[in-house]
């Protein structure tokens, strides 16, 4: 296995202070009431909460309470940081998360619409070590909601907007933050905030992980192409081993070929996934919702099938599954009979065809702005690895806009071949003794995403054929898996 090392983008997490890292949104409700002179209601929340002291003071003022603004400033100020001196309390979660960024070298950054002097009095709780930057109402001409806080906070640590994540407690601060270009984590301590593309909303931050904060930047799909022989049933325990594989590859979908009628149903419901079946032989199965079908459900043993998935709000995916007729065997052909590149060429009809008909499909159902992965099994090699054979079904895929995933993260066929075929048949089975020509056959292809890493799968180091019931394996193909980062909303 190539182990899958990402380059992490995230560059920075800033977060706001007063109901996200401190509990002091209750102390900044108490302060208010008290100036106002009465309880506060839900129809208040929008001019208290995550506003300017100098916001709130100005609609208390409006308020005929026959003081001046300055008056009510001055006393909300003294109200709310007599509370924070004597019950500040981090929120859950929010000291193990600093903790965690600090350790994987990520800066912070505290953004505050409250004043310097309260801001000062956290930082001094919390530990201003914890910050390499801090911004407060006093620092910007404009706070929150506008952007300015968290444009000043990214200028200060120079860094890009888009490439941050803050964390958020209240619409007014998730306004801000996304009017920024920041991606959002919206913890809401008082008042609910609904879902939106580029925005996560969490209970609390306790469990919250960097690598969290950093799929949140550019949002990864981890694709598996897999044939599962028959549906494993060469292997002792194969479903239990299937499910074993597919957990192991930390795959977000898996698109299966040979499925032996009910194998996607059955992997799908142990792991708690969404599934489509077409026929007695494709499948796929994912982590996330199956919002759309494609392709003929009755499939014959050789075709395509297609569903939509949504990753997120907003963000969905097309996934194919492909399984091209096996004969004949181009690198038998080649390596066994010694036919020539124009001979070879020829005998790709039915798996053109076949393939062909696969795209048309693609095309039909296709949206703009949602990605294609087209996954399979298609029983040929690659032109991108036989300099003098121009085989033409991959061709035929890249002509129609598809991207080799593991010839993207593996340029070089000779020094990273990729073989799939097959970890279990190092000679061929007809008893002759001649070395079973190993090559790439199964692919991860693409349209409209970029690739962040690519490998192949092999669990364990399977006996070959026929000594194969107590593999750990339980396919004669190596699966495919890429970790794909989709484009940001």
């Amino acid at each position: 296995m190539t182990p899958h090392n990402p380059v992490l983008p995230l560059q920075a997490v800033l977060f706001d202070m007063d109901g996200t890292l401190v509990d002091t949104e209750r102390l900044w409700w108490e302060a208010v009431e008290q100036v106002a002179g009465r309880a506060l209601s839900e129809a208040d929340q929008p001019e208290v909460l995550g506003r300017a002291v100098e916001h709130t003071a100005a609609w208390l003022a409006a308020g005929a309470t026959g003081r001046t603004e300055a008056d009510l400033a001055a006393e909300l100020h003294r109200e709310f940081a007599d509370r924070v001196r004597t019950g500040i309390v981090p929120r859950p979660g929010a000291l193990d998360l600093l903790d965690a960024l600090a350790a994987a070298g990520v800066p912070t950054a505290l953004v505050t619409a409250s004043p310097r002097a309260v801001a000062d009095v956290v930082l001094d709780a919390l530990g201003a070590g914890r910050f390499a930057v801090s911004v407060t109402a006093d620092d910007t001409a404009r706070t929150k909601p506008a952007p300015d806080p968290y444009l000043a906070a990214c200028r200060a640590l120079g860094v890009d907007p888009a490439a941050c994540v803050a964390v958020e407690d209240t619409e007014t601060g998730v306004s801000s933050a996304e009017a920024a270009g920041c991606a959002v984590l919206a913890v809401p301590s008082l008042a609910p905030i609904g879902a939106a593309p580029g925005r996560t909303v969490r209970d609390s931050l306790v469990g919250v992980t960097a690598e969290e904060l950093r799929r949140m930047i550019a949002p990864e799909l981890r694709v598996m192409s897999w044939n599962l022989w028959l549906g494993g049933s060469e292997v002792d325990d194969h479903r239990a081993k299937q499910v074993k594989a597919v957990l192991e590859s930390g795959a977000d979908v898996v698109g299966l070929q040979e499925i032996g009628g009910t194998a996607a149903q059955e992997l799908a419901e142990a792991l708690g996934w969404h599934h489509h079946r077409a026929g007695e032989n494709l499948g796929v199965i994912s982590r996330y919702p199956i919002t759309a079908r494609f392709g003929d459900p009755e499939v014959g043993f050789y075709g395509a099938a297609g569903v939509r998935i949504r990753v997120a709000p907003g963000r969905e995916v097309d996934v194919w599954t492909a399984h091209l007729h096996y004969t004949p065997y181009g690198p038998y052909e080649a390596v066994f009979d010694g036919l020539g590149a124009p001979e070879l060429i020829a005998h790709e009809d039915v798996r053109l065809a076949q393939l062909r008909d696969a795209l048309h499909r693609i095309a039909e159902s296709s949206r703009d702005g949602v990605p294609v992965v087209l996954v399979g099994d298609f029983n040929c090699p690659s032109h991108l690895d036989w300099p003098d054979v121009a085989w033409p079904v991959t061709r035929a895929a890249a002509d129609a806009g598809f991207a080799d995933s593991y010839r993207e993260v593996h340029p070089d066929p000779v020094a990273e071949p990729g073989h799939t075929w097959s970890p279990i048949h190092p000679v061929h089975e007809d008893g002759s003794g001649r070395p079973e020509p190993q090559d790439r056959i199964d692919y991860v292809l693409h349209r409209g995403l970029s690739v962040r890493d690519a490998r192949t799968l092999v669990v364990g180091t399977p006996r070959p054929w026929p000594d194969v019931a107590g593999n750990d394996w339980p396919s004669d193909h190596a699966a495919v898996v890429t970790t794909f980062e989709l484009p940001r909303k």
